[in-house]
């Protein structure tokens, strides 16, 4: 089963309390890593935590909120080796797992509704990377971003 880091900033917050509760019945093992209230925050801190906890191997992936969630999953993609997918339904939840192997989704916690974030939640953590040819593209995403990690 996989261990799965949840992280919002206060605009995701409501929806990420949301999931873990769908998420606790289904038997995941999970970890909050905040915000811990609605209380304003700032959403950098919680992408980098979500990004931090996979680079150190302590999840297998993480599902971060904010508002919209662009502002945190900006954040998570800073970090070597995220590929954090900002999704808002199945089609992109499916997508960013199918061909793009995303070990962060993102989603947006003022917009997306929670039946709609279950399907996506669900479609995120069930749907196999396909490897091939979108192996080549995630490989050439990497040569061309080392120099900025370095």
């Amino acid at each position: 089963m996989k261990k799965i880091a949840l992280s919002s900033d206060h605009g995701g917050y409501q929806l990420k309390m949301e999931i873990i509760e769908y998420l606790q019945t289904k038997g995941y093992e999970l970890v909050d890593l905040g915000a811990d209230s609605g209380e304003s925050v700032d959403y950098p801190e919680y992408g980098a935590k979500a990004a931090q906890a996979i680079i150190n191997n302590d999840v297998d992936c993480a599902i971060i909120m904010c508002g919209s969630g662009i502002g945190i999953s900006i954040a998570a993609n800073k970090f070597k080796g995220i590929r954090a997918a900002l999704c808002f339904d199945a089609y992109t939840a499916k997508m960013c797992r199918e061909h793009n192997d995303a070990n962060i989704m993102a989603i947006g916690g003022r917009i997306t509704t929670i039946d709609r974030a279950k399907d996506m939640v669900d479609l995120f953590l069930e749907t196999p990377f396909e490897g091939g040819r979108h192996q080549r593209r995630l490989d050439k995403i990497d040569t061309l971003a080392a120099d900025s990690w370095k």
